[in-house]
């Protein structure tokens, strides 16, 4: 697994390199999901302890569940956000 900068710096690019041909639909659960590994991420560095790629993983993972079961997202919305994040997770390896 990567280092958490290069993990950072890998999802930084896969989410800006899509917005060029994203469709509509792909760039608002990009979006939305940009917002939870923000949100994750930061929380991490916040806590100022050292931290690893799947720290970053598992944060993402809770802030989603939690999403979710709060209704935020309609279940099209959700397929396509758990598709991207799928693909987010593999740039980890």
């Amino acid at each position: 697994m990567q280092q958490p900068e290069n993990f950072i710096q890998a999802i930084s690019s896969y989410f800006d390199q899509n917005v060029a041909t994203a469709s509509d639909d792909e760039l608002f659960a990009a979006g939305y999901l940009r917002g939870h590994v923000d949100l994750g991420i930061g929380r991490l560095q916040v806590a100022e302890q050292p931290f690893a790629a799947a720290d970053i993983i598992g944060q993402v993972d809770e802030s989603l569940a939690a999403a979710i079961l709060a209704g935020e997202l309609s279940e099209a919305d959700e397929q396509l956000v758990r598709h991207i994040w799928q693909q987010v997770q593999a740039l980890a390896a």
